[in-house]
């Protein structure tokens, strides 16, 4: 998804001539990655949060429901969503998104300027050689669309590579034993594992290890085909999902930052101490001042608003602190930050409410062994003691892995062991990026022409913004990602920017000059209506305006006695500017739109 979000930007943003290569190792996952294909997400596998957060275009919050609605193809939906009516506050399935996203990529192909294009092709990229402005991309496996001849490698010239490879799968190790067990699932969200649901007896007795979104996704699809037998639902921290209520919006609140240390670094219980008497403050301040905010969300409410502190506070905690805070906090964080749907979590909660069929259990599955009688007996861990289940069916829902010098991917491991790649060194999650999502080596300069978007930030998300739990990776993440990057490669590939000007960039719309500061406002806007245009022709009236509007701002400087810039050095101050608004996290993406004067449709003459 990220990938293709990238894609979607690059084909919207690019004024020269480009060719875009979409790469994907796994076909079924073009478009969607594990999240949302359509093989792997039954249809009551539902957003954890509302249809209206899910719009690709952070600047176009209602894109999402508005093609769900109008342009969709529902021919072949089920009855229960084939007459439905989306809503932003509302639930949508997952299956659907790579349908929107291959549409949007589509119509960015379809309009973008004369000699930008785009190829989509299937093949596993597992290494990159930089030879000094360009890469050298290994492919296996290539699919004939973009130069492969059926060899096992081929390798492709690039002028920028952009890894967007989402989440790595960790390894279950207590289940080492039964990966192969025709009663263990070791990856829910795909073909075999829809199958393994679907297939199973009603009465069956099933444990899933995890207790947050993947766990209730399965439990949901479970309980919705009519299941009988008892669930047991297994984390060592035992917690679950909050429930959004019906007409939640996302809003940021400005809050008091948060008071969490002295003069000098005390240790991570004191932290840990402090955090919880300020948390509980702010949660009282949301509660007192805000009475609009349903309870469900204040904790989310004062996670967001806490996020441009956060940077400051975690510089001062040592990284092993760092990484041992983060992972016995991780889980908690999660639902502190987002909740789900009452779609996915109504028939889980009320299940679980009276105990007798879906049963939460804390404790950690410390080993899973087969039995005789062709079932699974988990041993869990718990506080005071280790009880043994045993299951008809077992569903891993073990996560994701973060520490990157532990994916499965030969890619991964071919840049880490280069040096081109390096694990995120203060918190052990992702690898290390610079400000614009370059990859950069032990010098802390980037290694070569390569960004990365999405799961690999993670780290850096956490200690650069503040970004905790999922939307440290997540879509809102890859959202800011995918016009960030997009936006960078074009700065460095294309004649018409030069890249070296950011100190031109830093002070533009800050000049105490009030003309000239009207002036690159108002190109900034135009530059930013322009990246957000759907249409060719609307980004062309754009373009030629902008051009007009830095001649301006050279005409002001030099009649004013200054130093005029170079058209190439305003054009890069203007869109970097453009691409920092088209970012801006200190509001929601509806308020974006309407503080960028993207709240009517865009016209091009004004």
């Amino acid at each position: 998804m990220g990938g293709t979000a990238t894609a979607i930007r690059l084909l919207r943003f690019a004024r020269e001539p480009l060719q875009v290569v979409l790469l994907e190792r796994h076909p079924e996952y073009r478009g969607a990655g594990v999240a949302y294909h359509r093989a792997g997400n039954h249809w009551h596998h539902v957003f954890n949060i509302q249809a209206g957060r899910m719009s690709v275009f952070r600047e176009d919050v209602d894109d999402f429901v508005s093609w769900a609605n109008h342009e969709a193809d529902r021919i072949d939906w089920p009855a229960e969503w084939r007459s439905f009516k989306f809503t932003e506050s509302g639930p949508a399935p997952r299956r659907i998104y790579p349908d929107y996203l291959a549409s949007r990529l589509a119509e960015a192909a379809r309009e973008a300027s004369e000699g930008v294009t785009l190829v989509e092709a299937d093949g596993e990229v597992v290494d990159l050689e930089v030879l000094g402005d360009h890469v050298h991309v290994v492919v296996e496996n290539l699919s004939p669309s973009a130069g492969g001849d059926g060899t096992d490698r081929t390798v492709l010239e690039a002028d920028h590579v952009i890894l967007a490879t989402g989440l790595e799968t960790k390894r279950p190790f207590f289940a080492a034993g039964v990966m192969d067990h025709p009663s263990f699932v070791r990856h829910p969200y795909s073909e075999t594992g829809i199958e393994r649901f679907l297939g199973l007896r009603q009465d069956a007795v099933v444990a899933v290890v995890g207790t947050l979104l993947s766990a209730y996704d399965s439990v949901t699809l479970l309980l919705r085909r009519g299941h009988t037998g008892k669930i047991y639902m297994i984390s060592r921290s035992g917690l679950t999902l909050r429930t959004y209520p019906p007409d939640h919006q996302h809003r940021v609140l400005s809050l008091p930052p948060p008071r969490l240390h002295n003069d000098v670094y005390e240790g991570r219980e004191d932290l840990v101490r402090r955090f919880k008497d300020e948390w509980e403050r702010a949660c009282a301040t949301v509660a007192s001042d805000y009475p609009e905010v349903s309870p469900a969300v204040i904790t989310e409410r004062v996670a967001k608003s806490w996020e441009p502190y956060l940077p400051e506070i975690l510089e001062r905690v040592p990284s092993s602190d760092l990484r041992s805070l983060l992972d016995s906090y991780g889980s908690l964080l999660a639902i502190l930050r987002v909740g789900a749907v009452a779609y996915t979590t109504e028939m889980v909660d009320a299940a679980m409410a009276d105990g007798r069929q879906v049963i939460l259990t804390a404790g950690r599955v410390e080993e899973i062994r087969s039995a005789e009688a062709g079932t699974l007996v988990l041993s869990v861990a718990g506080q005071a003691s280790t009880q043994t289940i045993e299951a008809d069916l077992v569903i891993s829902n073990f996560g994701r892995e973060s520490d990157y010098e532990r994916v499965d991917s030969p890619l991964w491991a071919n840049l880490l062991r280069r040096e081109i790649a390096l694990p995120h060194r203060r918190t052990g999650r992702g690898v290390e990026v610079d400000g614009r999502g370059n990859l950069v080596g032990p010098t802390g300069d980037p290694t070569g022409p390569i960004s990365v978007i999405g799961g690999p930030r993670e780290g850096d998300e956490i200690v650069r913004y503040g970004r905790a739990g999922a939307f440290a990776f997540n879509l809102a993440a890859i959202k800011n990602h995918s016009v960030e990057v997009a936006a960078t490669v074009l700065h460095r590939l294309e004649s018409c920017y030069d890249e070296q000007a950011d100190d031109v960039a830093a002070t533009l719309a800050g000049t105490p000059d009030r003309e000239a500061n009207e002036a690159a406002l108002h190109a900034i806007m135009l530059d930013v209506r322009r990246m957000a245009a759907r249409r060719r022709g609307d980004r062309q009236a754009l373009a030629t305006r902008l051009e007009e509007s830095i001649q301006a701002i050279q005409n002001i400087t030099a009649r004013k006695g200054g130093i005029a810039a170079t058209d190439r050095t305003l054009r890069f101050a203007v869109s970097a500017a453009a691409t920092v608004k088209l970012k801006d996290l200190s509001v929601t993406p509806r308020d974006l739109r309407a503080l960028l004067g993207l709240a009517e449709p865009v016209d091009p003459g004004n």
